[in-house]
């Protein structure tokens, strides 16, 4: 990224409408350069421009902008641990949503965090626990799976998620998890093909019934999409059976946040595919590559 000459710059931008397309080309290579602090000044030309040309070209360099910097942003995510979830969901949100407001957003999830907070108690058994989170987020909050359009991209962004109460199993589990873990529910993302859910570790005693094989410590999994449906590992065996896939260690046990975004592209990607937005597709497989 090359530190900015407004000179410079000017004289590039007075250049955009040259018919050339290989003038034109080394002229987007030069602003792209400039970063995401040219942006502003992209988008005052774009206002005054009465050439469609020249706005059609000033939305590519922005847009071309917009996504080398979220591949780094994800990049940089991926290299430092994957450590805040949220934040891996919204960098994947801002594809779509580039101007997305992250501090809106997080006061959103604050306010379900504190009524989870307030409503839980140390006392409680994990069972009771996931019944009080249940009634924050289900009841109180109203989030429900999206069972009516459940492919669409949009189940797949947490601005909109959060905005419209609704989503897809992975980003109603991200949600949810977030929420659970900021009440001291040791709840975990469990990535089960087809159908992502949640489970709650017991993070103190290995279970005495289960295998050394499994070795699990999960007592239990909930399926947020559903309600916050909970049940046992038969049922993950008869689900697995159904699709007649052979089970693995992994589609019981937790997962990691590098996952859960891998996932949440994956996801988008198929929506785009299914709608036939192809460019879109191509996009998020550089996304992809971020995360890897």
């Amino acid at each position: 990224m090359e530190p900015m000459n407004q000179q410079e710059l000017n004289a590039l931008i007075r250049l955009l409408d040259d018919t050339d397309e290989e003038v034109f080309n080394q002229i987007e290579s030069k602003i792209v350069n400039y970063g995401k602090d040219v942006i502003p000044i992209l988008e005052n030309v774009w206002s005054k421009a009465l050439d469609a040309l020249m706005q059609q070209r000033i939305e590519s360099i922005i847009h071309k902008i917009q996504m080398e910097s979220l591949q780094h942003d994800l990049s940089v995510w991926t290299n430092t641990g994957c450590i805040d979830l949220i934040k891996g969901a919204i960098l994947v949100a801002r594809y779509q949503y580039p101007d997305l407001n992250e501090a809106q957003l997080l006061t959103h999830l604050d306010k379900i965090k504190r009524d989870a907070w307030l409503e839980m108690n140390e006392n409680l058994t994990a069972m009771e626990q996931v019944k009080v989170m249940n009634k924050v987020f289900f009841e109180i909050h109203g989030f429900s799976g999206n069972t009516q359009n459940y492919h669409a991209p949009q189940n797949s962004f947490i601005n909109l998620a959060l905005e419209t109460k609704k989503g897809n199993p992975l980003m109603l589990s991200i949600i949810y998890m977030e929420v659970a873990r900021s009440a001291g529910l040791p709840v975990f993302g469990i990535n089960l093909p087809e159908h992502f859910v949640l489970g709650y570790k017991d993070e103190h005693n290995i279970l005495p019934d289960v295998s050394d094989e499994e070795n699990s410590r999960i007592l239990f999994y909930i399926n947020p999409f559903s309600k916050g449906d909970i049940f046992g590992r038969k049922e993950i065996h008869a689900f697995l059976k159904q699709l007649k896939i052979q089970r693995e260690k992994s589609y019981f046990e937790p997962c990691t946040n590098k996952e859960m975004m891998q996932r949440l592209i994956r996801n988008l990607m198929n929506s785009y595919h299914k709608l036939g937005y192809l460019e879109k597709v191509s996009e998020l497989e550089l996304l992809m590559k971020a995360v890897l």
